[in-house]
């Protein structure tokens, strides 16, 4: 995770697993999304539908599953930011599980004005936070 420049952790849930006894493939969705609300928090008063103007909207995500998670493991998602470019960015996502890589993916995410259901560009304080915490 050395690589990653934020940590979540996560436990597996009920609600997480499906009829083969094993995380289901919308849930890991669920955890970047959590981890993600978490990444934006970390940048100061930001969430998914207020980067300090805009919100954002999620028009492509991609997950690679790399073995089963159970009910109940303990599971840490690192979250980093790749790929800024105007009005949108890329975030990749790795979830272990005692060190072993479980799943891994990546999000595109554009800013996007709620109000006039446009995508818009980046707010300027918001790529600052980013681009500082990132590195970038």
């Amino acid at each position: 995770m050395e690589d990653f420049s934020f940590q979540f952790s996560y436990r597996v849930g009920v609600a997480d697993i499906n009829y083969g006894g094993h995380v289901a493939n919308s849930a890991v969705l669920n955890f970047f999304q959590d981890a993600r609300i978490a990444y934006l928090a970390t940048l100061g008063p930001y969430s998914e539908i207020d980067l300090g103007g805009c919100g954002i909207i999620m028009p492509e995500a991609n997950i690679f599953f790399r073995q089963e998670m159970f009910l109940g493991e303990q599971l840490e998602i690192g979250v980093r930011s790749t790929g800024l470019k105007r009005s949108s960015w890329t975030m990749e996502y790795r979830i272990e599980r005692d060190g072993t890589l479980t799943a891994e993916g990546q999000t595109a995410l554009v800013c996007f004005n709620y109000e006039t259901r446009k995508p818009c560009r980046m707010p300027n304080e918001f790529r600052m936070s980013l681009t500082t915490f990132e590195g970038l």
